[in-house]
């Protein structure tokens, strides 16, 4: 594209704007556009189904390829699209191909329509992507103007994790969570709104709230939970942002001679793994696979309906209970 755009004297937005057949392209810049592509024989097969109207494939970002919740999102998109003629492209971001490039790339390729699982992306960077391209953002409480939102009532799902805690007699329990880079209150990642909700409840009870944070692997939550074992060993419980953590805390308990009769752990997801007799971690489950086929159906309103106005939907999560939590030893 940086080619098209040096040899057209246009910007590299032009061009992006020219490809997608996208609103406010004189006439005069898409012919000299246009005629620059085929000189240069850019993306011949994608750019000229995308000046025809559609490239009939959807792009859809996650943010790493660790995460089995982020699984159970692509089979659920996939799914969807199966009686469609369109196929779905995974672009997962890694290091320094996160977020903001990760999306970038897909808009070049001309895909007809995004899935976002980008916590980090501003919502004005979105708003002005989304202008060009549909775009469904997954999991981030956002109030957008131009793209559309899919979220879990995470402040009802914590509510449930940390009763359930309470239900069972603990009141010593520690929080494992992902740190945010950016938290803002129009841009409410999910594992913020948890935490938040954790801290609320337990002061609402008369406890002292007690948060743990890692990044976003194995080890270094692993090592966030045996450091906080260490630290704090009148913790009876810990409630984790997700599953993935939950069993890195288990683990931890396992590794520290304890059981759940010592450390009860809840989780929040509900992955596959999480209902293995070896596991049977309590968590909360969020349904990935219906998120996944929403938001296909939310792009397809927009490419084949016309949809501009923006929608969010919200999922109701439920409670698993199973042999991870127990209740409190005396």
């Amino acid at each position: 594209m940086d080619d098209v755009a040096r040899a057209a004297g246009v910007s590299k937005g032009a061009v992006s704007k020219v490809i997608r057949n996208a609103y406010g392209v004189s006439p005069e810049m898409r012919e000299r556009v246009e005629s620059t592509i085929r000189e240069l024989g850019y993306r011949p097969r994608i750019a000229a189904q995308a000046m025809r109207g559609s490239s009939f494939s959807i792009g859809m970002e996650i943010p790493n390829l660790d995460s089995e919740f982020f699984t159970q999102i692509m089979n659920g998109a996939a799914i969807a699209l199966s009686n469609t003629k369109y196929q779905l492209m995974i672009a997962p971001g890694l290091g320094e191909m996160s977020g903001t490039p990760v999306l970038e790339n897909l808009a070049d390729r001309q895909v007809d329509g995004i899935i976002a699982i980008s916590p980090e992306v501003t919502p004005e960077w979105l708003e002005e992507l989304a202008r060009d391209v549909p775009v469904v953002l997954l999991g981030r409480h956002d109030n957008p103007r131009n793209y559309d939102t899919i979220t879990n009532d995470d402040e009802a799902g914590t509510r449930l994790a940390v009763n359930h805690l309470l239900s069972l007699g603990h009141r010593e329990i520690a929080h494992l969570t992902l740190r945010m880079r950016t938290e803002r209150p129009d841009a409410r990642p999910p594992h913020t709104v948890r935490r938040e909700t954790y801290e609320t409840l337990l002061v609402e009870a008369g406890l002292a709230p007690s948060v743990s944070y890692c990044a976003a692997t194995s080890d270094s939550a692993y090592v966030a939970a045996t450091e906080l074992l260490h630290a704090r060993p009148q913790t009876t419980a810990i409630f984790a942002g997700n599953d993935t953590l939950a069993i890195e805390a288990l683990r931890a308990v396992a590794d520290l001679g304890l059981t759940s009769a010592d450390v009860s752990v809840i989780g929040y997801d509900d992955i596959r793994v999480a209902g293995h007799p070896l596991v049977s971690l309590s968590t909360v489950t969020q349904f990935g696979e219906t998120m996944g086929s929403i938001a296909i159906e939310l792009l397809l309103e927009r490419i084949r309906g016309g949809r501009t106005t923006p929608r969010h939907r919200e999922l109701k999560p439920e409670l698993r209970v199973r042999s991870s939590t127990t209740t409190v030893r005396a």
